[in-house]
């Protein structure tokens, strides 16, 4: 079952956690237009691990923010689970954020003066509803914080950061989380680590998880890679590797013709 989808063609039958068909996004207008979105098509399959690479301006950050519905589409329809996005005003898309999606970004935007164990249970805070304290502590758990819950961000390394903002990306157990760049403002050790815990949060949680990365190694760690070019979903590649990944790639570079 591929990840991207031909323009026009239904969803396969295997469950998705989101898909979009068809999506056009363009920024600006005129002479001046860019088009970031010419009928780009993906599915994501529920509980998997999906990165989302392509060559600069290839629309892979619009893409992702048009599935989180944090952008609004040109045309085309976006789908969370069985939720079009089209059919919802803003209130309901602001809601269905909160209680359905998760994201990671790589800016932490942490909340300073709130402590690591706050800061994760702050969507639920929001709210107005409790952990569940046997999940709390099984994030906290797989995160290796039990010993930070009690520090403030600005006591915490950026990796400690940058795993309280994935705990609180899962406290609330979203259907899908959404991750852009997140090793970017982390050093190689630390993005590891995170890399790895996204994995197993795939693998051992069932979580549904969308990167979006420029870096063959971090695409690696997924389940699958969907290729971007000019718009549009082009290419897939299962279980990659650093070195598939960095050949798939040249050869989006490549020259037409080449």
């Amino acid at each position: 079952m591929p990840p991207f989808l031909p323009p026009g063609s239904a969803a396969p039958a295997h469950r998705l956690a989101a898909r979009a068909v068809d999506v056009v996004k363009t920024y600006g207008s005129g002479g001046g237009a860019v088009h970031a979105l010419a009928g780009a098509s993906i599915a994501i399959p529920a509980g998997q691990f999906t990165t989302v690479m392509g060559p600069s301006g290839s629309g892979k950050s619009t893409l992702v923010h048009a599935l989180a519905g944090l952008d609004t589409i040109d045309s085309g329809r976006v789908f969370i689970g069985e939720t079009d996005l089209s059919t919802l005003t803003e209130r309901d898309r602001t809601l269905l954020r909160r209680d359905r999606l998760g994201f990671v970004f790589q800016a932490f935007n942490l909340i300073p003066a709130l402590t690591a164990a706050e800061n994760i249970a702050l969507p639920l805070t929001l709210a107005g509803r409790r952990p569940d304290p046997a999940w709390q502590a099984e994030v906290v758990e797989m995160l290796g914080l039990g010993q930070r819950l009690g520090h403030r961000p600005g006591e915490l390394s950026g990796g400690q950061q940058q795993r309280v903002a994935v705990g609180r990306a899962l406290i609330a157990r979203p259907e899908l989380v959404f991750a852009d760049e997140p090793t970017g403002n982390l050093d190689s050790r630390s993005g590891a680590a995170l890399l790895d815990f996204l994995r197993d949060a795939s693998r051992r949680l069932g979580q549904t998880i969308v990167m979006v990365t420029h870096d063959p190694v971090a695409a690696s760690y997924a389940d699958r890679v969907v290729f971007l070019a000019d718009g549009r979903a082009v290419d897939e590649l299962p279980d990659p590797t650093p070195e598939t990944v960095l050949a798939r790639m040249a050869r989006l570079d490549a020259p037409v013709g080449a």
